[in-house]
Order: C-alpha cells, then structure tokens, then sequence
C-alpha cells in the first residue's frame, strides 16, 4: 500500500531541528550519568530511574544518528553510534533478566490455578512428609491411621491428596533447600471405621521453603497450590535467572566504570553545546529521511505473515518446539526486526515534532510498539523455560511443567502478534 507523506501540514523541517533534539538528549544523557552516581550502584529507586534513563537517552541519540547520518558527519556519527548502542544494550541486561523471571513466575502461579493470596504459615497438628520429590507419605502425631487396607469406596487417600500438593513456586528457594508444609483437610472418609473425626489439623511437608495451612474440615482440596514439578521449575528458573541477573548487574557496574564508557560520556558532553553537522545540513531536509525510515518500517511489516497473526492459534509457530537447536525460534527474528525499525520510525518523528507540538500519530505507534514489546518479552521467555529444560537430570515433573510453560509463552507471543496486527492497522488508516 502506498503511503502518504508522513504530516501533509507540515513543510521542511531543517537540520537544526536535530541539532536540537541531540542537544536535549545528551543533556539528558548526562543528567541520568550524574543521577546515577549519586545514588550509587545499589538496587535503589533512584539507581534503577537512573539506568532507565541512561538507556533511553542512549536509544534515541543511536537511533537519531542512524536514521539522520546523511546531515552529520560521517566519521564521527559511525564511530559513535555502536558505542551509544553498547551502553543501552548492556545496561539493560540486568532489567531484562529481572523482568523475565517475574514474568515466567507469575505465569506458573497462573497456570497452577491460584488466584488469591495464599494465608499466612501455619504449623498445626499433625504432619504428612513428603520428602524430596518421592511420592512416600507418612503421617504422625495425632491423625488417623490412614485407610485401612483393602478400602473400595472410591475416596482418595491421605497420599493420593498429598500428591496434589505442592507449595507456591514464587516462594520456593532455588536449589530445594529448606523444608515446606502444606495443610490437608482432614474427612470422615479418612479414617477407620468408628474411629471419631479428629480435631487438629493434618499438614504436608515439601522441600520448598514455605507453610500453608487449611480449615480442618471440608473435602475440597485448594487448586491454588502449585503441583511438585511446577515448584520445582519455578526454582530452577529462578536460580537460573538470578546468576544471570547477578552477573548483568556486575557487568553493567564494570562498564559504567571503565575507560571506554568514561569516552563516550566525554563525547557526550562535547554533543550537549556542539552537534557536528555536514557542510550541507544548512540545505538539507529531515522530512525525506524520516520518511525512508517509515518505509523501512512498511516494507518489514508486510513481509510479516499478518494473516497467520489473525489467527487465534498459529500451529506453524509450534513446528520447531522440541527441536534440539537452542537458537531461538525462527519465526520470532523478522518480528524483532519490525520492533527494532518501528523504534527508529518512532524517534524520528520525534525529532520531526520536537519543536511543532505533539505527534498526532504517536499514540498508536506507542500502541504498536507495546504489542512488539510483549511479543520479544513473551519469545524470551520461552526460550528461558525451554532452556531451562535442557538442564540434565532434573525429575520428569520438573520437564513437563517447564514445557507448560513454554507452551503458555508461545501462545502470549501469537497474541502479541494478533494485538499489532490491529494496532498497525489503525496507524495505516490514520496515515493513509
């Protein structure tokens, strides 16, 4: 579809729009690099606002000198722009890594059916063991005995119930230390013949870190607990995702002191009261640049299989599930690419409307870019429970549950696709 103008209003914007826009952020730029330093590197607030703001004024002066390159010198916008790019990618490492364990956490409480806080630990009565991953329970001080042998009604047993157990995965600590109970309500059907209900409580003993507890009457057993392999996942994900944090942390703290970051900061200032334009920027017009990084951007999305997207299952996303290759899926890069060209176009007309007012189209890009974010979040993810799979000798359970919950990411990313697919479509409209 051929597209219009980018602003049929609008006339030719100069080249001192963008030495304006630079200038605003490497201002900006600086201000976050001191924000930072004072706050220190710890896991503040402040600290955390700080890296934010570092990484998005990084991002649009890259992304500035890509699209804008022809009006400012050559030399130094090459040598500059990998190096701002280091700075965003590194420092957001650690966010990332954060966000994505949150993320597959969240998603295991979902899938486990808990909709509700869990109450508060509670040790009472009598306990049921279950340890480690062994499907043995025994049950001691002040319960029943247990069904009697050869019992046919049907009822499911102290066992089976305790099978269904498990506690919460967001609590569980990496590595399985520690010892957890669970409360199991006690029935008339557990117990023998004559023998008068009990009054305490009967609890369930796992290897996760936490205690619940449930009224001591009533047949329904709470669907919110996690299952034991759904537990166990969450804390290899979180092992997993913690190191990986913890090292992202680190790695960005040694950046941010060495001498190739105190370089680009050095840069960064002299661009804060000097943009090194071209000889013939003072002739030159922005509005033909950003619209080839609006092109850039067409051409991308309409190789996109937007119909498969419109679907609400894409089968053909689900061929290379279980293939052994840990690359990522094949389906997921030109999306990224279309992610990466939309925040191009983005920041371009930006720098188009800094000084004209608000962008009229810049809801439904921040729409569309929403969408793509969900989409590399929700593909990353997947790949983390799938790699986290991989990981040798963990119990079938463990297996079965991280492919769950591989499965729930891979449909959040056909949904990312079909939610762009109509946010692109209301910026066609809006701009055709």
């Amino acid at each position: 579809m051929a597209q219009r103008h980018l602003d049929p209003t609008a006339g030719p914007v100069p080249a001192d729009a963008l030495a304006g826009y630079l200038r605003g952020r490497a201002t900006e730029f600086l201000r976050a690099l001191r924000l930072h330093r004072e706050t220190g590197a710890g896991a503040a607030e402040d600290s955390v606002e700080a890296a934010r703001a570092l990484r998005r004024a990084s991002r649009r002066i890259s992304a500035s000198l890509h699209t804008f390159q022809p009006v400012l010198d050559p030399d130094w916008s090459e040598a500059m722009r990998p190096e701002l790019a280091w700075v965003s990618g590194t420092l957001a490492l650690e966010h990332a890594y954060g966000a994505r364990l949150e993320r597959l956490l969240l998603a295991l409480h979902r899938l486990s059916g808990a909709a509700t806080a869990f109450p508060p630990a509670q040790e009472e009565g009598g306990a049921v063991t279950v340890p480690g991953a062994t499907d043995r329970v025994t049950r001691t001080a002040g319960g029943p005995a247990g069904r009697p042998p050869g019992a046919t009604d049907g009822t499911p047993d102290a066992e089976s119930t305790a099978r269904r157990l498990a506690p919460d995965a967001a609590t569980a600590r990496p590595g399985g230390s520690g010892r957890a109970t669970a409360t199991v309500p006690t029935t008339g059907t557990d117990r023998l013949p004559g023998t008068p209900l009990p009054t305490g409580r009967t609890t369930v003993t796992g290897t996760a870190g936490v205690t619940r507890a449930a009224p001591a009457t009533g047949t329904t057993v709470d669907r919110g607990h996690l299952t034991v392999g759904a537990a166990k996942a969450g804390a290899l994900l979180d092992r997993q995702l913690t190191l990986a944090r913890t090292r992202a942390h680190s790695t960005a703290l040694q950046a941010l002191r060495s001498s190739r970051f105190h370089a680009i900061a050095d840069k960064v200032a002299v661009l804060a009261s000097e943009v090194p334009l071209s000889p013939a920027a003072s002739a030159a017009d922005l509005v033909p640049l950003a619209a080839a990084a609006r092109e850039r951007l067409v051409d991308a999305v309409a190789a996109l299989p937007l119909l498969t997207a419109g679907s609400p299952y894409n089968a053909e996303a689900l061929i290379h599930g279980l293939s052994p290759d840990p690359a990522p899926h094949p389906q997921d890069a030109p999306w990224h690419q279309v992610r990466l060209l939309l925040r191009l176009h983005r920041y371009a007309r930006e720098v188009l409307h800094a000084g004209a007012g608000a962008d009229p189209a810049a809801e439904r890009l921040r729409a569309a870019g929403e969408a793509l974010d969900r989409h590399r979040d929700a593909s990353e993810a997947a790949a983390a429970a799938a790699q986290a799979a991989r990981t040798p000798r963990i119990a079938p359970a463990t297996a079965y549950a991280l492919g769950v919950l591989h499965a729930d990411q891979r449909h959040e990313v056909e949904a990312a696709r079909y939610a762009f697919q109509r946010a692109w479509q209301k910026d066609v409209v809006g701009t055709s």
